[in-house]
């Protein structure tokens, strides 16, 4: 198991994601289908969650069990090609340096272009300070999301339980908003994210605290965390903010409105080089991670 994860992670590093067709981009055509047999508007409340619950079954575990199925048959071979499609380490580095290298030419335009494919708030009224700010908090939470979660799942269940959880993480960005059209129907969806999310967040803050400043992340873990309306995500880019000494948070735009979020973690104002610190020290978790991995699995 220990190899497949070594493996996995350097043909993300050679590879990166697939660039003519990664089967998320399916998953989404499949998930749209699924999604017009189960429509939830017009409906009551109740409905539409019993809808949005069937709808996730549907989506998620034919594809489970499709991956059961192959490893069972195949081994070593399915388990490495699923774990590497669901870990984005260096497709999530290169848009990070990509708006380090936008800010660098002092071209706002695409300052806020790069930003915008990394992030989901709205980047048009962005300064620097704040597509770097948007593109630190999106390496520490995504490090989390693509890296940090996918190989936990694969330790506790396997390639069947990376696929779960990744698709759960791909519908839980189509359909975990609080609007109108996914508050009931994209309530399970949301809910389940983040169960399958809560232990390797809590992980990925530990390592993000050991590789960096120990003692201004814990600290800002503990002060800042419930402040942030994610569950997972605030300790996640709490932890990491202290232990960079960078300030994030502050009023974002999401599809037109405004939420006021709270200012949390260090001293240092976000730029360029924070983003660089960031990916360094998402890179420097991952290592601590993998490395207590391999003990454990030694001992074991």
């Amino acid at each position: 198991m220990s190899l497949t994860i070594v493996i996995a992670l350097v043909i993300d590093q050679l590879l990166g994601e697939p660039r003519r067709f990664h089967p998320l981009v399916g998953f989404g055509r499949w998930v749209t289908w699924v999604e017009a047999r189960f429509d939830a508007l017009g409906i009551s409340p109740l409905r539409a969650r019993l809808n949005g619950i069937l709808a996730w079954l549907v989506t998620v575990l034919p594809f489970a069990l499709i991956a059961f199925v192959l490893v069972d048959r195949l081994g070593m071979v399915i388990d490495i090609l699923l774990l590497y499609l669901a870990i984005g380490r260096k497709s999530l580095c290169q848009h990070g340096r990509r708006v380090v290298d936008a800010i660098r030419t002092g071209d706002l335009t695409q300052v806020r272009y790069q930003t915008s494919m990394i992030v989901s708030r709205e980047c048009a009224h962005l300064d620097k300070t704040g597509c770097a700010r948007a593109t630190v908090e999106s390496v520490l939470e995504n490090g989390s999301d693509s890296i940090f979660a996918a190989i936990f799942w694969f330790l506790l269940a396997g390639a069947p339980g990376v696929v779960i959880y990744r698709l759960a993480n791909t519908l839980d960005a189509m359909w975990g908003y609080k609007n109108d059209r996914y508050r009931y129907f994209g309530w399970f969806s949301a809910r389940i994210d983040d169960v399958l999310n809560y232990i390797p967040a809590r992980l990925c803050a530990v390592c993000y605290c050991l590789a960096g400043n120990a003692h201004a992340g814990f600290a800002s873990w503990r002060r800042y965390a419930r402040l942030l309306s994610s569950p997972n995500g605030g300790p996640v880019m709490s932890a990491g903010a202290g232990a960079l000494d960078v300030c994030l948070g502050g009023p974002a735009i999401y599809h037109g409105l405004t939420v006021e979020k709270p200012w949390y973690g260090g001293t240092q104002p976000a730029d360029e080089r924070q983003i660089i610190n960031a990916i360094q020290l998402l890179d420097r978790a991952l290592l601590i991670f993998v490395a207590v991995v391999f003990g454990l699995l030694l001992l074991f």
